[in-house]
């Protein structure tokens, strides 16, 4: 017997904490009769719908992608633009983004259909690292740098202290190469770090999320992760939120 979350999660739908909500929502029925109880437990003969749509379970999957700029980090898109599932025509799980990279911003991406793996990455408390490099307007001065090591006030609070390498500059082009490593995940946190210290992004790329690269991999390709790679990244999330609780 698992929690009904979890199977919800499970199956692909969506993460633990939006199946929380959609069970506290009544739009999950268990065997014909909508369930609020977020304590509730099925079983492999329960019968579970979503918005009357029964959930079948599927097999995990885990996907690294090289996402583009100018694509969405989503599933769908009202407007109509491209998304990153649009990459993934041949692969019939229902995978989503863990977390997201902006329209603008390209680089690494995961994509899963397990909800509680996505949940783990995405938690509050996980400072895995993220490596981002960035195209900037201007050369910033080492005590801007050093700032934005320390953490800067945004809007949405302070950031986490960042790692920060100036890699190269171009001063007849008043352009700069940044490298910076963050665990946050906040929205066009990035952008907004160095807007604060006076300087706009140009172009931006996460190179790094973990352990993970981009090795290999062409703008709008993809790979699945393997097993171990899996396990490590888990086993690694799951350290960093124990650590930080």
């Amino acid at each position: 017997m698992d929690r009904l979350q979890k199977v919800i999660a499970g199956a692909g739908i969506a993460s633990r904490r939006k199946a929380e909500e959609l069970i506290l929502d009544g739009r999950v029925k268990v065997n014909g009769k909508v369930v609020k109880e977020l304590g509730t437990k099925v079983g492999p003969s329960d019968k579970v719908e979503v918005n009357e749509i029964p959930i079948e379970k599927e097999e995990p999957v885990y996907f690294l992608m090289y996402k583009p700029r100018g694509v969405i980090s989503s599933v769908k898109d009202e407007k109509g633009r491209k998304v990153v599932t649009d990459f993934f025509h041949e692969i019939k799980e229902r995978i989503y983004p863990v977390g997201r990279l902006d329209y603008d911003t390209s680089g690494l991406l995961l994509l899963t259909n397990d909800g509680e793996f996505a949940n783990l990455l995405m938690h509050p408390r996980n400072q895995i690292d993220k490596v981002y490099v960035a195209k900037l307007e201007g050369i910033p001065s080492k005590e801007n740098l050093r700032k934005l090591e320390k953490g800067v006030q945004l809007e949405d609070g302070k950031t986490a202290p960042a790692t920060v390498k100036l890699l190269s500059m171009d001063k007849k082009k008043q352009t700069s190469i940044i490298e910076i490593t963050i665990h946050e995940g906040r929205n066009r946190q990035v952008r907004r770090m160095f807007e604060k210290i006076g300087h706009r992004v140009l172009k931006l790329k996460r190179e790094r999320y973990a352990f993970l690269t981009l090795g290999g991999l062409k703008t709008g390709e993809a790979r699945e992760l393997t097993h171990h790679e899996v396990k490590q990244l888990r086993a690694a999330a799951q350290e960093s939120v124990n650590k930080n609780s």
